[in-house]
């Protein structure tokens, strides 16, 4: 795919953790030329362990490194003239630390009138702005780990929701100040946060209670509003989760299980009388998928076209068939020389899935690349 959507757009990523660098991630992806600001000894995410060991290389793809020490003045004179000849700044670094190094959105504004300057915090302007978060400390104050642990035990959501779509919510913004920078000649100062982030994840949940009244109930042991949308066991001993909510679907699957006389039962004539009969129709749908092994069973709900899923754990995802097929697991080279896979943007753009076009980045790789382009350009003789 050529060109690529973002081609030409120069972004300069001050970030480390997951927020920035997702942010960042994307924008490469689409094609624009990010890039990553490390300290000296190298952006400290390369060196987690543990369930963070993946964080660099996950959000690393498709940018250039270059090492500048903000600490001399003679790093922060190099970061202010790349930031100055750029289309777009990322940073989430705790509140005030750029401004120490001059290089925050204020300074930068006379100077650079067109420049779109992203900042990715814990809490937009307010009372909070200036605590420090995470996205568990976000998903407990926002709702969310109520909602996805058990009553008395809130718990984190399994994967950096907040992080991941905080950043998302940046490109978005980024997007949109290109736009109209197009428009109208002017940059924008732009700033995304994990709490809001969260608190836009909990709409449905409080519109909810706007509308009815009551409380809401966790995931974990709220009581289903659908006919059948539940886990089952299989005889594999995998398990399968399985809905069955529409029509077409009760009728299709009563009928190929040999329940055709559900389908005369006045108690269950509607969904709504499903559902208050769920406390003997769940038990007689376990022993149905019981005696069902998962790729069985599985077969037969695509055949019957009702939403199914078998519960994967994350390295099954490796083995997808589906994600294999469509270019949804894209290949890097680590810097030790592992080759892994890891997921593409989810989507398609005009038929194409988007590439990887760089591997993750040594410590400083393309430095003496960047300052050339740097000195062209304060020479005259860049492209």
């Amino acid at each position: 795919m050529s060109p690529l959507p973002l081609e030409g757009v120069r972004v300069i990523e001050f970030s480390q953790m997951v927020m920035g660098p997702s942010c960042g991630m994307i924008l490469a992806d689409l094609g624009a030329d990010v890039i990553k600001v490390e300290p000296p000894k190298g952006d400290r995410t390369r060196f987690f362990k543990s369930v963070a060991s993946g964080f660099f290389n996950t959000y690393s793809r498709n940018k250039r490194s270059v090492v500048i020490d903000t600490a001399t003045p003679e790093g922060r004179e190099t970061a202010r003239e790349l930031i100055l000849g750029a289309d777009v700044l990322i940073e989430n670094f705790r509140p005030g630390l750029l401004a120490r190094y001059g290089l925050d959105y204020e300074t930068f504004a006379p100077d650079a009138p067109r420049l779109i300057y992203c900042s990715l915090k814990g809490y937009l302007p307010g009372p909070y702005e200036n605590r420090l978060a995470l996205d568990e400390v976000v998903q407990m104050m926002g709702g969310l780990a109520y909602m996805t642990g058990l009553p008395g035990k809130p718990m984190r959501a399994g994967a950096s929701v907040n992080d991941i779509m905080g950043g998302m919510f940046g490109v978005i913004a980024i997007q949109a100040a290109l736009a109209q920078r197009e428009r109208t000649g002017k940059g924008s100062y732009i700033q995304s946060a994990l709490f809001e982030n969260n608190v836009f994840l909990m709409a449905q949940a409080m519109m909810f209670e706007s509308v009815t009244g009551e409380r809401s109930v966790p995931w974990s042991v709220k009581e289903s509003p659908w006919p059948v949308y539940d886990l089952f066991d299989t005889s594999s001993g995998d398990k399968i989760f399985i809905s069955i909510v529409g029509e077409e679907h009760w009728e299709a699957f009563c009928r190929t299980f040999g329940r055709e006389a559900w389908l005369d039962d006045p108690r269950l004539a509607t969904g709504q009388g499903r559902v208050d009969n769920r406390s003997w129709i769940i038990p007689e749908i376990r022993s149905i998928v019981a005696q069902h092994e998962i790729g069985e069973i599985s077969a037969i709900l695509e055949r019957l076209e009702l939403p199914f899923a078998p519960v994967n754990k994350p390295g099954d995802l490796f083995d997808d068939p589906h994600l294999n097929a469509s270019g949804g697991l894209l290949e890097l080279t680590l810097n030790n020389g592992h080759t892994v896979k890891t997921p593409a943007l989810p989507f398609i753009f005009d038929g194409h899935r988007l590439k990887k076009r760089r591997d993750p980045p040594t410590i400083g790789q393309h430095t003496d690349e960047v300052l050339a382009e740097l000195q062209d350009r304060k020479t005259g003789t860049a492209n």
